[in-house]
C-alpha cells in the first residue's frame, strides 16, 4: 500500500495496538458518533489526495466458522427502512461496494446479541458491527478511499455480552494487521 492513511475505530480498546505512527481518531460507538467523528477528521485535511481511511474493529460474526481478520466488500446499513424509503421515492443508499471481497458487513445502531435477529442478518451479510457503514459513507462523500478491517470478537449471539473481555484479542490481531500492511 502506498499513500497517507487515517486509522478511525469506535473504542480505544479496539485501538490499543493501532502504531503511534498512524493518525487515530476514535469515533464513540454507533453511526452518527462513527459518521461525525471521520466527517470532522477529513475537514481537518487541507489536502484530502492519496487518503485512504483505514476503519478498524471488532464485528460479530453471523455465520458459524467465521473468525479472524476481514476486509468487507459490501457493508449495509442494516436498520434502515430501505424499503419503505424507496417506495417514497427516494434512494436509501444503504448497500455501499468499499472492495472486492464478497464478504458482507452489515452495520447498525443495534447491539446484536439476540440469534434471531443475527439469523435474520445472516440472510444478507456475514458480520455485523456499529460503525463500519457511517465510516465507509463520511468517506465516500468526502471522495476519500475506505478500508474496512473488522476482527471476529464474537458470534453476534449472547456471547456477545462478554465483549468486554474479548476486545483486547480483536486490538492484538487488528495491530498486527496494520503493521503488516500499512
Amino acid at each position: 500500500m502506498t499513500g497517507r492513511y487515517l486509522v478511525v475505530a469506535a473504542t480505544a480498546a479496539e485501538a490499543a495496538h493501532v502504531p503511534p505512527d498512524l493518525p487515530l481518531v476514535i469515533t464513540g460507538l454507533g453511526k452518527t458518533a462513527a459518521a461525525v467523528a471521520t466527517a470532522r477528521a477529513l475537514a481537518a485535511y487541507d489536502d484530502l489526495s492519496r487518503l485512504t481511511v483505514l476503519n478498524i474493529g471488532t464485528a460479530g460474526a453471523l455465520r458459524p466458522g467465521l473468525t479472524g481478520i476481514h476486509e468487507p466488500g459490501v457493508v449495509l446499513n442494516h436498520d434502515l427502512s430501505a424499503e419503505v424509503i424507496r417506495a417514497l421515492g427516494y434512494d436509501p443508499q444503504e448497500r455501499l461496494v468499499v472492495g472486492e471481497s464478497e464478504t458482507v458487513l452489515a452495520t447498525g445502531d443495534v447491539f446484536v446479541s439476540d440469534p434471531v435477529v443475527r439469523d435474520a442478518l445472516a440472510e444478507r451479510a456475514h458480520l455485523v458491527d456499529m460503525e463500519g457503514y457511517a465510516v465507509a459513507y463520511a468517506a465516500r462523500e468526502a471522495g476519500v478511499a475506505v478500508r474496512l478491517v473488522k476482527h471476529v470478537s464474537d458470534g453476534a449471539d449472547e456471547g456477545a455480552m462478554d465483549w468486554p473481555s474479548l476486545v483486547a484479542t480483536s486490538a492484538a490481531a487488528l495491530g498486527e494487521w496494520l503493521r503488516e500492511h500499512v
